[in-house]
């Protein structure tokens, strides 16, 4: 019996050893399946999961770039911006929690801070009554506006305090000190970010530089993680536009070509000033110019620049061109003789002047003096067909001024082989093309430049955040006539002034020269006839060394055209501009060209 005992002890050890290794081996196995498991995410995170979890409990708030300003070239601000910020709240958040925890400032430590506690801190920095900012605080709304326009040392302040459910937004707001002056060059912005016209749209790149951002990581309770990611990138400002304009040359042009739009009930006027030894556009003034703090208070047609957007008939400003090409081309000088009917019939086609005369010698200066286009068809006849038209090209008719404003005209030079037979001859007087007032001015800007025709210039620099300043490249310049024939049509134009009719253009103690333009004015609505005159007068002192060009146009002022003088309004400007730079009084004698032939 206890043999048989013996036996079947010793049979039953073997199984259940048998069973208990198997038992750890499978445990084992499950603990290592665990294990490789949690070492793969948690280890590994093949899956990107603790990545996804870190992405779901990230926050950002965006730092707006600050604008960069728009300055005149002395470099007062005509445009810039102040970065503000709005306190918002998510009431779902802050509604919820009394009590949380916050990095004490300085320190490697948590601290709790309960609601009513962080209220009161943020009630002090907003400057509101506690229970006002308990009600802001409170309820279901996921955003809700508590404070607006916090300046950038208060928004900090805000943010350190870490209340729950309480982030900054950054605002840029666009501010515009000078109100309309210069308003349709320097624009406004869309939405109060996007530049939508003038030099806010056309170096809106280059102004609005690259928002930054705050990133920091919340819980899943929607509380900020006080020892969690808190990374800052911050913004990179845009740069500042520095414009070659003198804001109070400026102004004082907007307020000249204004009060003479309003005396003769014009549609429109524009005055340009141009610094004949630079091309840099000193002033560019219109009439009824937008306030780009508030654009919309005057019609959208008056928010450009019609220096530059509107193309029209130039009138007799062009004759000067033509004198140029006929002394350039040896065809004529100043002093040549011709003999001109009360009217003069070529091919045809008949020409009379404003005035009435009978058959006159007279020299070329003073057809230009007096503005006759009898005479300026009869030496303009010596010139052919091309040469005509490749001349009003060279003087840069049909080719648009890049000076970095939107909407620039090119204007209308129609091919010499399409004239019919009346514009090849009126195109000698400024008829059958057209053009913007910036393209006539620099016509005559080459001219004052002894022949050299520089590209105008709006745009002096970009200043960088840090003070650099990256000079704007002038275009390249071009030699359009001699120095010789320059000033052989100078002392045209000089004696336009001390010989012809152009007297009231006069400044006293400077030479000065100038031409007169009238044109007519084709209707709106594109049917035939015309709705009007366009008047305008363009000229350069002093003539020693000519220093500034500044032309003056109306469109369709009211009352007779023959009684209309932009001299006075001419004068005050050129006056301003020479008084402006400090530009000395003439020393030589003027130019005396005689109008007749002795």
């Amino acid at each position: 019996m206890a043999q048989r005992t013996g036996k079947a002890t010793s049979g039953k050890v073997p199984n259940a050893r048998r069973r208990l290794r198997l038992g750890l081996g499978i445990m084992l196995t499950l603990l290592l399946v665990v294990g490789g498991k949690l070492f793969l995410v948690q280890g590994l995170d093949v899956g990107g999961m603790a990545e996804a979890a870190l992405d779901k409990r990230m926050r950002a708030t965006v730092l707006p770039a600050e604008r960069g300003s728009i300055l005149d070239s002395g470099g007062t601000v005509l445009a810039n911006s102040v970065i503000r910020y709005n306190v918002v709240v998510d009431q779902t958040v802050n509604t919820k929690t009394e009590k949380f925890k916050r990095l004490v400032e300085g320190q490697d430590k948590l601290e709790d801070v309960t609601r009513d506690q962080a209220i009161k801190e943020l009630a002090a920095v907003l400057g509101m009554d506690i229970d006002e900012l308990r009600n802001a605080v409170t309820g279901d709304s996921k955003y809700h506006i508590i404070a607006k326009d916090l300046k950038p040392d208060m928004e900090d302040v805000v943010s350190k305090l870490q209340v729950p459910g309480i982030v900054t937004e950054g605002v840029s707001k666009r501010v515009y000190p000078n109100g309309s002056v210069a308003g349709g060059i320097i624009g406004f912005l869309q939405d109060g970010s996007t530049g939508q016209a003038g030099i806010e749209q056309t170096q809106d790149e280059i102004l609005r530089g690259t928002d930054g951002k705050r990133l920091f990581e919340i819980g899943a309770d929607g509380l900020r993680i006080p020892v969690g990611v808190d990374e800052l990138t911050p913004p990179q400002d845009g740069k500042d536009v520095k414009l070659t304009l003198n804001s109070d040359l400026q102004y004082f042009a907007q307020q000249a070509i204004q009060s003479q739009s309003d005396k003769l009930g014009a549609e429109w006027g524009v005055i340009i000033v141009m610094d004949a030894k630079t091309g840099d556009l000193i002033a560019m003034a219109d009439t009824n110019s937008p306030d780009p703090n508030d654009p919309g208070r005057v019609a959208a047609k008056d928010r450009g620049v019609r220096s530059v957007t509107a193309a029209y008939e130039p009138g007799s400003v062009e004759k000067m061109i033509t004198a140029a090409a006929l002394i350039e081309e040896g065809k004529s000088s100043p002093l040549d003789t011709f003999t001109l009917p009360p009217s003069y019939t070529v091919d045809g086609q008949t020409f009379s002047d404003s005035f009435a005369h009978g058959t006159e010698e007279r020299t070329l200066a003073g057809i230009l003096g007096w503005s006759m286009n009898t005479g300026t068809v009869m030496a303009g006849q010596r010139l052919t067909k091309d040469q005509r038209h490749d001349w009003l090209q060279k003087f840069g008719i049909g080719e648009a001024p890049d000076i970095g404003l939107p909407a620039t005209a090119s204007g209308i030079l129609t091919p010499a082989d399409q004239w019919d037979g009346r514009q090849e001859y009126t195109v000698l007087f400024g008829q059958g093309v057209s053009q913007s007032t910036l393209q006539t001015v620099r016509a005559f800007q080459a001219v004052a430049n002894n022949g050299v025709m520089l590209q105008p210039r709006l745009i002096d620099a970009y200043v960088a955040p840090d003070g650099t300043e990256e000079k704007v490249e002038p275009k390249p310049s071009r030699q359009v006539v001699s120095d010789n024939t320059a000033q052989q049509v100078q002392d045209i134009l000089e004696s336009a002034v001390t010989e012809g009719q152009i007297k009231d253009a006069a400044i006293d103690g400077y030479r000065v020269g100038a031409k007169t333009g009238t044109s007519e004015s084709p209707c709106d609505d594109g049917k035939s006839g015309f709705c009007g005159y366009t008047a305008s007068i363009v000229g350069m002192a002093p003539m020693d060394d000519p220093r500034f060009i500044v032309e003056v146009v109306l469109q369709r002022p009211k009352g007779s055209i023959y009684g209309i003088t932009q001299g006075p309004v001419f004068r005050s400007v050129m006056s301003q501009a020479l008084r402006s730079y400090n530009v000395q009084p003439s020393t030589g004698e003027p130019a005396r060209l005689p109008q007749y032939a002795k």
